[in-house]
């Protein structure tokens, strides 16, 4: 087993090698089975840790599960500034090309919905902040006149966030970075955005 600190001294730093394995495992079990199949004990089991060692890190399954997404999708604070609206394409197209995580938010869209406690927390842990953030690049181009005027970047941003759900659940998971760049380009022309190369 990796349980290096059952003997573990109080003030002793907690090793980074069974945190990641506990996120590892949480996600592994997310992706395969599900939320439901996501308890301390499997985790533990498959961490090869005791549950101790986990309860100590996450008291309970909402946190474990909020911080094994936010490990799985690589979760980052967004930027303090916004970013030109086509790069955040490109990072977005860079992530939905990784397989395990095109497998982890397949999951979690189609499965938040029946855990509202989880989807609160993750929600104001992490979906809340990108929401903002993607708010702030769709306006950063408006006011560069990248949009019409008339433009209701609510809705805009309804439309990006469903054409990511749509190439998930009917692209392989083969996708090109290349090609769902392009996918979401396409997208986003659709809506009337213009790039710096297009005049409005």
């Amino acid at each position: 087993m990796k349980e290096a600190e059952r003997e573990r001294p109080p003030g002793r730093p907690r090793s980074a090698d069974i945190d990641a394995a506990i996120l590892a495992a949480a996600v592994d079990l997310l992706i395969e089975r599900g939320i439901d199949a996501v308890t301390i004990e499997q985790v533990a089991r498959r961490a090869g840790v005791t549950r101790a060692t986990v309860y100590r890190r996450f008291p309970d399954k909402i946190r474990l599960l909020v911080a094994a997404i936010g490990a799985g999708q690589d979760a980052s604070p967004p930027p303090p500034e916004p970013v030109d609206i086509e790069q955040m394409l490109a990072i977005w197209a860079r992530h939905l090309a990784l397989p395990r995580l095109r497998k982890l938010t397949r999951r979690l869209m189609t499965s938040l919905h029946d855990y509202p406690a989880l989807r609160e927390a993750y929600w104001n842990a992490s979906i809340r902040r990108r929401e903002e953030a993607i708010r702030a690049s769709l306006e950063h181009a408006r006011d560069r006149g990248r949009f019409p005027p008339s433009a209701d970047l609510g809705v805009i941003q309804t439309i990006l966030t469903g054409a990511v759900g749509t190439h998930l659940t009917t692209q392989p998971d083969t996708s090109s970075e290349d090609e769902i760049r392009d996918f979401l380009l396409a997208v986003l022309h659709q809506t009337g955005y213009r790039s710096s190369e297009r005049p409005v």
